[in-house]
């Protein structure tokens, strides 16, 4: 078995394709006709997004992701090698600050920023 995709379930699907290719430059792979569906270019491991009505279809019950709520128990990390410039222009483009870059005790830059959907996205700089 291996890890092949996380899906957040948001609100509107093409919106938040939007803002990811704006705030932090990642490239749309794909979105199905129906915009209920989409996967961003992240590599072998895809992070894709479901609208909320999709999701309900499957029969699952889940707390819908808000930026009037707490921040949901996971983050999405996204690494960069300016990680005050990715900060910078994420907030620039819609992102909602949460905590400015700082380095950890191991040596790794980390910010931390909220999406338009109220999800927590960590953007950080390699480990090592």
């Amino acid at each position: 078995m291996k890890f092949g995709y996380t899906i957040i379930y948001v609100a509107d699907v093409e919106s938040t394709m939007a803002f990811y290719t704006k705030a932090f430059g990642l490239e749309q792979q794909f979105l199905h006709e129906s915009k209920q569906y989409a996967e961003l270019d992240t590599g072998t491991t895809k992070l894709a997004f479901v609208s909320n009505t999709l999701a309900k279809s499957n029969g699952v019950d889940f707390i819908k992701n808000s930026l009037k709520n707490t921040a949901a128990g996971f983050e999405i990390a996204l690494v960069s090698e300016d990680v005050d410039h990715s900060y910078n222009h994420a907030l620039s483009n819609g992102a909602i600050k949460v905590k400015e870059p700082t380095t950890k005790p191991w040596g790794q830059k980390v910010a931390y920023v909220r999406d338009l959907n109220g999800i927590l996205v960590e953007i950080c700089s390699p480990i090592g």
